[in-house]
Order: C-alpha cells, then structure tokens, then sequence
C-alpha cells in the first residue's frame, strides 16, 4: 500500500519506534525520557493536570512522581532546560478547581522563568486544540492520544477496583484505555517543528531548536517495535484566523480503509463520521470484503457527548449492518472481570500486514475537520504490525497473545474473536440503542459534531443531513 500525497504531511524517518499501550507505561517511559533531557522539552496537550502521579512503585526515588512537582524539580537540577507547554484553552478552565495545579502554575509563571505556559485559543467556536505531543530536544517525541491529566492512567490489566485509578481529589474513576508511540530521530525533529509552530500560531514568541543530540533521550526500559522505519505525519487543521485548512488525517482514513484486502482492526473513543461510516459501507458492498472490527466505549463520557457520538454511532452502524451482505463487520465494547466498561480512549488503525497508525484523532467529524489533530502511520515490518494488532486484540480478551495469533491465521479475525469471548475480561458486542425524535434529529443533523466550521453556523434546513449519501444507495 501506497499513501498518496494529501495523506500526510511529512514522512521521517524514525531510528528507533515503539507503541505504547495505556497510561501506566506511557507515563513512566515520558518521566524517564524527560529526566535525560537537556536542551527542550515541548509539551503540547488537549490538557495538563499538575497532579497526576507519572509513576507507582518506582525506580527512581531521586525524583518527584507527580508531574507538576517533576517539571519543577527537573529544570532546576538541569541548568539551561527549556520546558515550553501548550494546552488548549477552554480545557484551561478545569485548572480554576483544581487548587494544587493553579498554585504549581502559579510558581511557574513568577518564579520558573523557563518554564513557559501558553494557552492555545486559536481556533475556530467550539473546536479545540486536540493534539498529544512530547518532543524532548527533537531527539525523540512521544505521539499518540494520551494527555498528561487526570482520568488517564490504568495498567494494561485494567483491574476492578485499582486503589490506584484515583483522581487527585480522591474520587475514583473508570478503566482506561489507551495508546501512544514513541519515536527516535528525524521523526523526532519534525514534530519538534509542528509543536514550535503550533507555539507561534498560539501566539507565542518563535522557540529556537535545540541543538542536535541524537540517540540520547530514548528511555532504556523500553525495548523497541521498530527500527530505521520511515513514518508518515498526518495532521488536521480547520481553516480559521489566515490558516489553511488541512485535511491529510481524513485523506489518511479513507486511504487506509480502502487498501485493506482482509482485515482492518480499529480503536476509537468515537465512531460518528459519516465520511468514516460511507467508507466502511463502501467496503462491506464488495463481493468478498475485508473483516472489519472497531472497539468503542460503550457510551462517550459526559453529558453532552453521548448525545452527539452515541446517537450518531447508532445511525451509521444500522447504515453499515444493512449493506453488511457476507457479515464482515463488527463493533465491540472491552469490559473488565467483573464486566464494568473500560473506556476506550485510544485511537488505533491497523491494516491487515502493512500500516499501523496511532494518533490524537478519533472517527469522529470534529477530528477530520474541525479539531488540531496529529497522527503518525508506519507501514513497515509486517510481522510485527500483525503482533502489535494481536496484542491489543488479547488484551482485551484476556488471553495471551499466540492465541489471538493462532486464531487469526487460521480462521479469521471476527471468528477468533467470537470464539475466545466469554465471561470476565472480555469485548461485548454493539447493542443498538432505542433513539426517541430529539436524538435522532440532533444525530442526523450533526447538530453536536459539525461537519467543520462553516458547518457551525449552516441552518440546519439546509444541512444534507448525516445519512444523506446513504440514502442514495438504498
């Protein structure tokens, strides 16, 4: 398979990558990188909550375990470290409840003169700043859909009742889900420059680039998935305030999603695209399509949100199922032992044997259109593509991973997957929810997630409506 052009961005080449499942290891593997720093350290998020432990039981007593008390002590043990961190500014308000992050922030900013905080509000009404970067000196940079806040970490046992899923303020919260990438090198570098000119474009002044130091911040305890393998940079961008909008995160699903031949393996916190949902249809319809599973949450998080996804997810899924002629698709929920849901929040495209892409953007039409987003596509090393695919799948299911392997190779994605689901730990299948008028109206309409933003302000009699393309096919 061949990206075109419009997919991406930029193509680096990465000496060493590696993916990074849920929050646990993400968190460890950054605080790790962070305290071989020397130069810069960029931290670009949707959030960042001070408070948050980056690690449990651990190997490195010398240093603080929360974040906020971490960054403080790692610039003034390290004379000439630059911590520069952009966070969206809407997010920003959470920060006014939050009394020992607005106390740390407040140190930073007349105390810390080199840490720098910045918020970004460069956006259009109702879009955010979504991307989930860590550069540290353009040597390596941490890339994916895991922010530095609360509500994020789990180990990848998502045990029932883990003392250790607690909020700061001493609430507990749910199973997490997650997925990041580590990369090394000229991967590193570039988006050491899409974070700097993000910093700009938030109004900041120009950050200068480190100097070079290669081959020195990759954190020893993590073994590599990849060497020397180039890795394709997607982005999106609404067009707002002078910016163009750019759009290679959808070119990249619908290119993705049209090269797979067998199977196509997908994690997303949503599924409300229609652009998403057509493609997918447009597979189903074939002859002999592809095997394609999706695993969602259950319900979105909030109030407000599962009336955009969960109405939409609804519509689109009944869409996909009834053009589904061979029963080749299937959207499943991952639960703990106990059967509680664990969120999935990661954002994961795996296609057959040859791409892997881990991100910030879900399927979902904020993430094509309206949100700054940043995803990262390897499409090298088959074999261990197929393993990071299975690996994921056994985690959810709870079996090891030459189950799933062995499963897959002879019988099939979908089928290996129903076979070894039972009770515990385990994927539970989609059920379609009973929509009343309100919900159905707001889903068609996409009334709660925009088409971009021309679409905010489009009166809803003239909107084609969410299933306009699918209604041509009937």
């Amino acid at each position: 398979m061949t990206l075109p052009d419009r997919a991406y961005w930029r193509i680096a080449r990465a000496t060493r990558a590696s993916v990074i499942v849920d929050a646990d290891a993400y968190f460890r593997r950054a605080r790790e990188a962070m305290m071989n720093a020397r130069h810069q350290i960029l931290l670009v998020g949707w959030d960042f909550d001070a408070r948050i432990t980056l690690a449990f039981d651990d190997d490195h007593p010398e240093a603080p375990t929360t974040v906020g008390d971490f960054i403080g002590w790692l610039v003034k043990r390290t004379p000439g470290l630059q911590v520069y961190i952009l966070r969206w500014d809407k997010g920003a308000l959470k920060t006014l409840v939050r009394g020992k992050t607005l106390w740390t922030l407040f140190k930073w900013r007349f105390f810390q003169k080199r840490i720098h905080l910045l918020l970004d509000g460069h956006h259009p009404v109702a879009a955010s700043h979504h991307q989930k970067i860590v550069v540290i000196d353009d040597d390596l940079a941490f890339c994916g859909g895991i922010d530095m806040t609360d509500e994020r970490w789990d180990t990848r046992e998502h045990r029932d009742g883990d003392p250790r899923r607690t909020s700061p303020s001493g609430t507990p919260y749910k199973p997490w889900h997650d997925a990041t990438t580590a990369l090394e090198g000229q991967a590193a570098v570039a988006l050491g420059e899409l974070c700097r000119t993000r910093w700009q474009i938030a109004g900041g002044d120009a950050i200068a680039p480190p100097p070079p130091r290669l081959g020195a911040c990759w954190p020893a305890s993590l073994a590599p998935d990849f060497t020397d393998v180039d890795v394709a940079l997607s982005r999106s961008q609404p067009e707002h305030g002078g910016l163009a909008a750019i759009r290679e995160i959808e070119e990249l699903y619908l290119a993705l999603i049209a090269g797979a031949k067998r199977c196509l393996y997908a994690e997303s916190q949503y599924f409300a695209s229609r652009r998403i949902a057509e493609a997918i249809a447009t597979r189903v319809m074939e002859d002999d399509p592809p095997e394609i599973v999706i695993v969602n949450p259950t319900t979105a998080q909030g109030w407000l949100e599962p009336l955009a996804m969960d109405t939409a997810r609804s519509r689109l899924v009944a869409e996909i199922e009834h053009r589904d002629h061979r029963d080749r698709f299937r959207l499943y929920h991952p639960v703990t032992k106990a059967g509680e849901p664990i969120y999935c929040h990661a954002k994961v495209l795996v296609v057959d044997d040859v791409a892997i892409r881990v991100g910030s953007s879900n399927f979902n039409n904020r993430s094509l259109r309206l949100d700054t987003e940043c995803d990262v596509t390897i499409m090298q090393e088959p074999e261990t593509i197929v393993r990071l695919r299975d690996d994921l799948i056994a985690e959810h299911l709870g079996v090891d991973v030459s189950t799933v392997a062995q499963g897959v190779a002879a019988d099939g994605l979908i089928a290996t997957i129903e076979r070894l689901r039972g009770d515990g730990r385990t994927l539970i299948p989609y059920e379609h929810k009973d929509l009343n008028e309100v919900e159905a109206w707001l889903a068609d309409n996409e009334v709660l997630d925009p088409e971009g933003p021309a679409a905010m302000f489009e009166a809803f009699s003239k909107r084609p409506g969410l299933l306009r393309r699918f209604r041509r096919r009937r």
